[in-house]
């Protein structure tokens, strides 16, 4: 079933599992604000049924980040330059940054889990939309990088929190500071990847791990990435104390009490 194909943003369903495309192959899938708005549109329009997000980019790159022509004075047909939104008044901009945010913002729900399959580059914007996932699942000739502040920027799209939670702040400062690269084994090797497949294998390795994903009841990982999602913020004797309380949910759940 489609439900979306618009500015470079296709989303199909099948089953629980919902697979949203970048479609701007010749781009490198570099994103625009137009594909935020329809990547923002693909959260709210998911069926109820959908358990699995699978988020891939066509061709050889995930996503090469921000379409530079936003940084021109002509910008991007039918959208507001940057360098006009930097005249505006802080409301005005942090709005619109807010709407740029919401692209990136519905991966983390409770009641998905939503993996990225990353091949070739992943830069700026598109290594912040792998980071917006649960998971990762990279090709070997993945590379990530966060470039923004060589471009006098910062990442602003939802990417530093999960960035610091995945590799310690001190690594996260290291790879923003310097805007390097991050090769897939090194990705694998200090977490932000999970798993690091051949280029040839990574639809297959990715459709796997969908289904595994699938095996086990849909409460009981609901619950479970809840605890695990918000367990930073939360001290040892609080944790245990949520833990109680979600167990017991399972519990009333599976023998028939449940609300």
């Amino acid at each position: 079933m489609s439900l979306l194909d618009r500015d470079g943003v296709r989303v199909t369903v099948r089953d629980a599992v919902a697979s949203v495309t970048l479609t701007r192959p010749d781009k490198r899938n570099a994103q625009t604000p137009a594909m935020w708005r329809a990547l923002a549109a693909a959260g709210r329009l998911l069926p109820g049924d959908v358990r699995v997000v699978v988020l891939r980019g066509e061709g050889v790159s995930f996503s090469a980040g921000l379409d530079r022509r936003a940084f021109t004075p002509e910008g991007i047909d039918g959208e507001l330059s940057f360098l006009e939104l930097a005249r505006a008044g802080d409301a005005e901009i942090d709005a619109a940054i807010a709407g740029f945010q919401e692209a990136f913002t519905w991966w983390r729900r409770n009641d998905l889990l939503t993996v990225a399959a990353v091949q070739g580059h992943a830069i700026g914007a598109g290594f912040q939309l792998a980071l917006a996932c649960d998971l990762r699942i990279c090709a070997d000739d993945a590379r990530f990088a966060m470039r923004e502040t060589s471009l006098g920027l910062v990442p602003d799209l939802g990417g530093t929190r999960p960035l610091v939670a995945l590799v310690g702040y001190g690594r996260a400062l290291e790879i923003c500071a310097t805007g390097r690269s991050v090769h897939a084994e090194e990705a694998e090797r200090i977490g932000l990847a999970n798993l690091v497949v051949p280029v040839a294998d990574l639809a297959a390795a990715t459709d796997d791990l969908a289904a595994a994903l699938l095996a086990a009841p849909r409460d009981a990982l609901i619950e479970t990435k809840a605890l695990l999602r918000d367990a930073a913020g939360h001290d040892y004797d609080e944790q245990r104390a949520r833990e109680r309380a979600a167990q017991a949910r399972r519990l009333r759940d599976l023998a028939g009490l449940g609300e």
